[in-house]
């Protein structure tokens, strides 16, 4: 699974590139678009909640998570209207870090909405993984895949883009066969997450 991936061409795009190459071929009339996420660290500076929650005001940090409701669920309209079907798989290891807590519950509100989100546990993939991490992608219909790419601190740092057809083929079988094997959002955060008591950031460290 995902073997090919590694050895995949790609072009390097920054960040405003990619989100303004992901925009345009977003609305060039696919019909999908599948996120797997598996990172366990990132840092969003600039999104209210995730400042919350850095600074360690885990309330406002849930309070500020919840008033993008509407941003979210217009989002996802857009897209119905738009014939595009979304999905994501979320990747969690044990013990569960301070960020994907937080993520979890942002993530709750988007489900609330009608996003069509899935985690799945890492201890299920280990033998999947032996060599290397499952990708952290965003795949575009047939058209297009970008491996999100970070620096060292946990920021956004642009994409990596890939069109082969049959790479692109391949990384979606694979995310298909995860995404079956996930577990429904509710069930996994009522079970593993609901219960949490509010992270601990350690000094000003974020994410």
């Amino acid at each position: 699974m995902f073997d090919s991936f590694p050895g995949g061409a790609s072009e390097r795009l920054d960040r405003p590139t990619y989100h303004a190459d992901l925009g345009r071929i977003y609305s060039s009339g696919i019909d999908f678009l599948n996120k797997l996420e598996r990172g366990q660290h990132f840092q969003e500076r600039g999104f209210p909640s995730w400042e919350a929650f850095a600074a360690g005001d885990w309330e406002g940090a849930l309070a500020l998570a919840d008033e993008r409701r509407e941003d979210y669920a217009q989002e996802l309209r857009r897209a119905s209207q738009s014939g595009v079907k979304h999905r994501r798989l979320r990747v969690v290891e044990f013990p569960v870090t301070p960020y994907v807590q937080w993520e979890l519950h942002v993530l709750r509100v988007r489900v609330e909405v009608g996003d069509d989100i899935r985690v799945l546990d890492a201890r299920d993939i280990l033998p999947i993984e032996r060599i290397r991490p499952v990708p952290e992608v965003v795949i575009l219909g047939d058209a297009v895949m970008y491996e999100v790419v970070y620096d060292d601190d946990g920021n956004a740092d642009g994409a990596n883009r890939y069109t082969d057809s049959s790479l692109i083929r391949e990384t979606n079988t694979g995310f298909e066969a995860l995404y079956e094997r996930g577990e429904g959002f509710h069930d996994f955060f009522d079970r593993e997450i609901a219960s949490l008591a509010p992270p601990r950031v350690a000094g000003n460290s974020r994410g």
